[in-house]
């Protein structure tokens, strides 16, 4: 019998811990960089992000990382990943592990 695990909200934050900026040392969560993650009653994953800046030629690659990783969990349904810029980011929004990890 196969039992059926559904992916949480903190399982999502963990696993995409694994995602970095290439350009800074901290993963995307202690970066500041996802404003809102939510899981519906199908295990579907919406994550909003956004990045240091706008213009940020590396954005792209960061949100197939975060999807892909995110995807690589069991019981996840579809994964829907949005970049947004509003509010802006601010390095007010790295948390005390990522200000520990730069020092």
């Amino acid at each position: 019998m196969e039992v059926y695990m559904s992916i949480t909200r903190e399982a999502v934050l963990e696993a995409i811990k694994d995602v970095y900026d290439p350009e800074i040392p901290v993963n995307i969560v202690d970066l500041g960089l996802i404003y809102d993650v939510q899981v519906d009653e199908f295990d579907n994953v919406y994550v909003q992000m956004t990045l240091t800046f706008p213009g940020c030629g590396l954005g792209p690659q960061i949100a197939q990382q975060t999807e892909w990783r995110i995807a690589e969990e069991e019981g996840v349904g579809d994964v829907f990943v949005e970049m947004v810029f509003d509010p802006p980011w601010s390095p007010d929004l790295i948390t005390e592990d990522g200000k520990k990890l730069l020092g």
